[in-house]
């Protein structure tokens, strides 16, 4: 109990239903650990303090025996790119440095309805936009695992906050890698959920899958439980799932089939990265799992995923003014996007669909690196080499998580170790399509046989 922030999501859930912690104290802890750590790390760039601590007293002025929400009095904070109303939202654009929306997002009402209690707002790069969390209103967010290093997009405000113990729980969004990567990178877990598990309504882009909400924390059980409380059906999202979501037993993943890609088909993977994720079949192995080797050609996915992202990207930001350059580039690139184009996406993406449903009637999950690097030095704006061989652009380093994206397949980001230097490496385990609760089973079953994500940050 002396460090009460740093318990999990669930403990501090029955803590509080059982009165032997209030609300109100398990939200001061979070507010301390944030004056403590925030200024080093910069992952929660809007904090509410004051509303939270209302909302905190109201949860415990519920009656003894009422039933609570699965949250009750649990602290979250929410990605910059939700709207949050009455909060400041800025989607990390100097565009929108004071804008105030006027009403929730979805993943925001459900969290509140679950009991949880909102604490602020985390950092991301414009709209979403690249794997480094840093923007022209709030800055850079930090590693907390080595402050001189970036802690990855776009969700690494949400990801530093985690590790740091700032909050149990946050929400992301994932369209290239930006669940996966910033968990990756800060030692904490991330879930990049099946299109349509966490709906997402949009009145410019209702049916883009690419882009997805979805849950974060520092343990697989605490995703798990924040995955129950933010998925489900909403008609106004077109591909949302109608099937309710419910976590597979604890069986563990004897007799499991597992396929391991070293690099997805022969992208470039640091040395330093290899050298830990190459421990994760062996971990499997243990545990009684087929593990096999495979070679795998997600190549397919590379056209796919840039005509579709740079489609999106003119239609939802190309009337805006005033935009960064990674911004900016990808409305350009959507702007020479042609029908011909996505013609050719749509095929792409269809035939690596149907392969892929084909890999997942022999095996039950893929395992791969997250990223192909680890943590880079927060100053430098991405990746442009890995290992000599250079990058063409911001994009090109991530491609070991945009290019399961494009699967439409669940993939979770669990910590499977650290570099020599001490730099957090996460090893990325991906389903079949609805598959969210084999998913989260196996990497539960691999968190609690290697214990990594119980390193903290000495911060």
């Amino acid at each position: 109990m002396s460090e009460l922030h740093y318990l999990t999501a669930a403990e501090m859930a029955r803590l509080v239903a059982s009165r032997q912690v209030s609300a109100v104290e398990l939200l001061q802890a979070h507010l301390d650990r944030i004056e403590q750590a925030n200024p080093a790390v910069n992952a929660v760039v809007t904090l509410v303090a004051e509303r939270a601590m209302r909302a905190a007293e109201a949860a415990d002025a519920v009656p003894r025996g009422t039933p609570v929400g699965p949250l009750h009095g649990v602290p979250v904070a929410h990605k910059d790119l939700v709207d949050t109303a009455g909060i400041r939202t800025t989607y990390g654009s100097p565009v929108f440095a004071d804008h105030v929306p006027e009403r929730d997002d979805v993943i925001v009402r459900r969290l509140r309805a679950a009991g949880a209690i909102t604490v602020g707002k985390t950092n991301t790069p414009e709209f979403g936009t690249g794997s480094h969390t840093v923007n022209e209103v709030f800055g850079a967010t930090r590693n907390p695992y080595d402050l001189s290093r970036s802690a990855g997009g776009s969700s690494g405000g949400a990801a530093a906050a985690l590790a740091t113990g700032m909050v149990p729980l946050a929400d992301g969004s994932d369209m290239g890698g930006s669940l996966r990567n910033p968990a990756s990178f800060c030692n904490v877990v991330g879930l990049r959920p099946t299109p349509g598990r966490v709906p997402d309504p949009s009145d410019t882009a209702a049916w883009y899958t690419l882009a997805v909400p979805g849950p974060m924390a520092r343990t697989v059980e605490d995703v798990t439980l924040m995955l129950g409380a933010i998925a489900g059906f909403d008609p106004r999202c077109p591909f949302s799932i109608t099937e309710a979501f419910a976590p597979e037993p604890e069986e563990g993943v004897a007799g499991l089939r597992v396929a391991w890609s070293p690099d997805l088909g022969g992208l470039p993977v640091s040395r330093e990265t290899a050298a830990v994720t190459a421990t994760a079949p062996q971990v499997f192995e243990r545990l009684g799992a087929r593990v096999e080797q495979v070679d795998l050609d997600l190549s397919d996915a590379e056209d796919a995923f840039r005509i579709y992202r740079a489609w999106y990207y003119a239609l939802s930001f190309g009337d805006l003014d005033r935009l960064g350059p990674n911004t900016r580039w990808n409305v350009e690139q959507g702007r020479a996007v042609t029908g011909a184009d996505l013609a050719r996406a749509e095929r792409l993406r269809s035939g690596l669909y149907q392969r892929m449903a084909d890999f997942f009637d022999t095996y039950d999950v893929l395992i791969a690196p997250v990223s192909q690097v680890p943590p880079f030095p927060v100053e430098q704006p991405y990746v442009t080499e890995i290992d000599g061989m250079p990058m063409p652009d911001y994009l090109a380093w991530m491609r070991s998580a945009y290019w399961v994206s494009v699967l439409h397949a669940p993939a979770a980001s669990v910590p499977a170790g650290f570099t020599a230097s001490g730099l957090p490496v996460g090893v990325q385990i991906v389903g079949r399509p609805f598959a969210d609760a084999r998913v989260l089973r196996v990497a539960h079953a691999f968190e609690q046989a290697t214990g990594h994500g119980l390193r903290r940050p000495s911060l």
